[in-house]
């Protein structure tokens, strides 16, 4: 079994590091319904691919959705995927990516609409994640939403 932590934000997602074939069972035990990769496939050498991951989650009976963001390349087109995919998603949801930090930002742009930028940027500090470099978008969406 790998070390890989499961970081909670809320109720409804964690966030999590790339995970091994063997993260999917630790994922179905601990209650996830869903399995976010925020990776695009080849990213690095030794990633699972998407194919692969969502083979790993079916025998779990875990649900599986591909949303690849580009490390350094995120864009408002991947914040609506990601919010279109956790609106329809069965929760709890373990998103991941290489290590946790992009599926925490992209989680938290989806949900900007929504939740004002300091609660949002309180929930990612609580699970160890700074997103103080994207405070001013995330009001932006706030406020726009």
């Amino acid at each position: 079994m790998s070390d890989t932590v499961f970081r909670k934000l809320n109720d409804g997602i964690s966030v999590s590091p790339q995970l091994d074939v063997e993260d999917f069972a630790r994922a179905r035990a601990d209650g996830f319904a869903t399995v976010i990769n925020n990776r695009p496939d080849g990213e690095a050498a030794g990633q699972i691919s998407s194919g692969d991951a969502a083979e790993a989650a079916a025998a779990q009976g875990l649900a599986y959705i591909h949303v690849p963001v580009v490390s350094g390349g995120l864009t408002m087109q991947d914040v609506i995927v990601m919010r279109d995919a956790l609106a329809g998603a069965a929760k709890p949801v373990l998103a991941y990516c290489r290590t946790g930090t992009r599926s925490c930002n992209v989680w938290a742009l989806a949900s900007a609409a929504d939740q004002p930028a300091e609660e949002l940027v309180d929930i990612a500090a609580r699970a160890g994640y700074d997103l103080s470099a994207i405070k001013g978008l995330l009001r932006q969406i706030n406020r726009a939403g």
